[in-house]
């Protein structure tokens, strides 16, 4: 499966690759020197600390850049009032009497708790290209679906995108 990633999120996560290859790799190289001068190896706690840290650094640079190599690039929201990537939408759900406020981001960004969701979660499918005043069914499963109306859709920046899940 491709990742869906706008041209902000190849960027960062570029940005991510060349500092843990230029500064950070380098940094973490030193600390296993360091631990490796202390001696004896077979219990040197530091020394494995320092090559964990090492190479989680290097596994993250190789999904970073598996992530740009096999995503699929898609573009944000052109039209203002349309529900779309990086637009922050507000719901009222008539069967709660509620209202509530999600981010629209992809995949690499979503949090539900911070109130990022996911373009290809059930709700973020669902409210993708609607307007205000809308009303979307949001299917849950094949046993419950339920209704939202669209009351406010507003284009976020990047600032308010800029996390991006470490696995």
């Amino acid at each position: 499966m491709y990742d869906e990633l706008t041209q902000s999120d190849i960027d960062k996560m570029k940005e991510e690759i060349e500092y843990r290859k230029v500064t950070l790799r380098h940094e973490l190289l030193e600390h296993v020197k360091v631990a490796r001068a202390q001696g004896d190896l077979s219990e040197n706690f530091e020394y494995y600390a320092a090559k964990k840290e090492k190479n989680k650094n290097e596994s993250r640079i190789r999904y970073l850049e598996r992530m740009i190599r096999t995503a699929k690039l898609v573009s944000e929201s052109e039209n203002e009032n349309e529900v779309g990537l990086n637009t922050k939408v507000t719901i009222y759900i008539p069967e709660d009497d509620e209202e509530e406020t999600y981010k629209i981001v992809t995949t690499v960004r979503g949090d539900t708790m911070a109130g990022r969701i996911s373009n290809v979660s059930p709700l973020g499918k669902a409210l993708m290209g609607h307007r205000v005043g809308d009303t979307v069914t949001i299917k849950v499963n094949s046993s419950y679906s339920y209704e939202a109306e669209i009351r406010a859709v507003e284009k976020i920046g990047e600032e308010d995108t800029d996390v991006i899940k470490e696995f």
